[in-house]
């Protein structure tokens, strides 16, 4: 037996996303039910709605940000109660037998782990994401949320956070360490409040100084324009580590000399087109390289507890179902400081159903 519930989908690529009504499967032994509170936006909800990846499938419930409440267990669930705080981020299951998964690095599942939205389960059911009223998922793919953290605010943090705080943690950022963060958009305003938080010297990298007086108040102790070439001759063989979170092509050269010996530049921001850079640079101050994309569970839910712990949630502007079309166009002007979140009660306030 299904439940049908309200949800806001994108019926086809480049079409407005519209209201209308998905099927829940009845939670099974290990699943947990989920009434879902609030639903961040992320930018890769647009790229996929958008089929700007070439993977849509259609018609699609976006949102892999996800906070609400437990509402029914399986008889077999564990790990959480009726009426818990949890959150679902980017992937609701994993082969759980490769090595990766074995580590708890689920989101680099050899086999490829399963999408909240946008995918399809092993059983080959699409998944369904936030954007809608209810969620149904294996209590292993579910996180808590603290008490410490507002829901609408720690919906971001199932992405933006985690994608952050992996690289910050995995590469040592703390005391001590010089950090840079290339960006202070969504992703980048977690960033500084994670590295700061961590014991950092935390440096803000924008192309304007336009958001200064927010990254200061977010825990940078210094910030800088890129749009300034006195930047780069400033700063040049100084960071530990530089984060990059912006997903476009960027004078990779310029950035790696601003690192320090065994420095390294990771991108969260993936770039569609391929960068290129000389091997001069990197091997000049034995500089690095690499790429990260958000975090296991185990992870994620350290994440979750150490933002708890210092106060930390995302900066966010609550909007209503019917404003997600409008937040779309915003999100690809920046025009949101800094993530959009979605109020999934509003979705009682217009009954009507595009079918």
């Amino acid at each position: 037996m299904t439940t049908t519930v309200p949800a806001l989908a994108a019926p086809a690529a480049n079409a407005p996303l519209a209201r209308t009504t998905i099927e829940l499967r009845t939670p099974g032994a290990h699943d947990v039910a989920i009434d879902i509170k609030f639903a961040g936006i992320c930018h890769s909800d647009i790229h996929q709605a958008r089929d700007e990846w070439d993977t849509g499938l259609f018609p699609m419930v976006p949102g892999h940000e996800i906070a609400g409440i437990v509402s029914a267990i399986g008889s077999g669930v564990t790990r959480y109660q009726v009426g818990d705080r949890v959150g679902v981020g980017c992937f609701v299951d994993s082969c759980r037998e490769c090595a990766n998964c074995l580590a708890g690095e689920e989101q680099y599942c050899l086999k490829g782990e399963v999408g909240t939205y946008n995918d399809r389960n092993h059983d080959g059911t699409p998944t369904n994401g936030g954007y809608s009223t209810a969620i149904v998922v294996d209590e292993n793919y579910v996180l808590g949320i603290p008490d410490g953290i507002e829901l609408s605010e720690a919906a971001p943090l199932l992405c933006a956070g985690i994608t952050l705080f992996s690289p910050l943690t995995n590469w040592k950022a703390g005391p001590g360490k010089k950090v840079a963060i290339l960006g202070m958009g969504g992703l980048g305003h977690m960033g500084v409040k994670i590295a700061h938080a961590l014991g950092a010297e935390v440096t803000v990298l924008s192309q304007t100084l336009s958001k200064k007086e927010d990254g200061l108040r977010f825990g940078a102790d210094h910030y800088y324009a890129t749009s300034d070439p006195t930047t780069f001759t400033e700063l040049e063989n100084h960071f530990d580590l530089i984060v990059n979170t912006v997903a476009a092509n960027l004078d990779l050269e310029g950035y790696l000399k601003l690192l320090a010996l065994n420095g390294t530049l990771v991108h969260v921001g993936i770039p569609t087109e391929p960068d290129s850079v000389k091997m001069f640079w990197l091997a000049a101050q034995r500089r690095s390289i690499a790429a990260s994309k958000i975090g296991g569970i185990r992870q994620t839910q350290e994440m979750l507890d150490f933002c708890a712990a210092h106060g930390i949630g995302a900066d966010i502007e609550i909007i209503s179902v019917d404003q997600v079309n409008e937040a779309y166009e915003r999100v690809i002007r920046s025009d949101v400081r800094y993530r959009f979140v979605i109020d999934v009660a509003t979705f009682a306030n217009e009954t009507r159903v595009d079918a």
